[in-house]
């Protein structure tokens, strides 16, 4: 199964070993999900990872972002403009979902469309991974 992960999904599950998002992350990196993104998410993960007031080790940066490239599809999303977003920037996670046929994981459901492929961090852990 294709999924997309919102950048709030990275970033807890590094700040948060163990726990859901954590999960997710793991279960895309073993292989059990296809990770897929475009160059847009790839821009978003490298630049808010390296915000200063997380201040994760470049180490645990390269150990997420390495096998995303590596294991990861990228691709070109087609652009969806009939839909509002509260917040413009979650519009490139919805269109790379929706191109590819993937569930877009996200720890913020409000910043979403009200889609079934949209799922929260807890509803995606409960129906495939628990």
């Amino acid at each position: 199964m294709n999924v997309v992960l919102d950048t709030n999904v990275l970033v807890s599950a590094i700040l948060s070993p163990g726990r859901k998002a954590y999960s997710i992350l793991q279960s895309v990196f073993s292989g059990d999900f296809q990770l897929v993104f475009d160059s847009r998410i790839m821009d978003e993960y490298e630049n808010v990872l390296h915000y200063r007031k997380f201040r994760f080790d470049e180490n645990d940066i390269a150990d997420v972002m390495s096998p995303i490239r590596e294991y990861g599809l990228q691709i070109v999303a087609r652009q969806i403009r009939d839909i509002k977003f509260s917040d413009e920037s979650d519009r490139k996670f919805f269109e790379v979902a929706k191109t590819s046929g993937a569930v877009l994981v996200t720890g913020n459901m409000k910043h979403s469309p009200d889609d079934p492929m949209v799922m929260s961090v807890s509803d995606f852990y409960e129906k495939f991974l628990s």
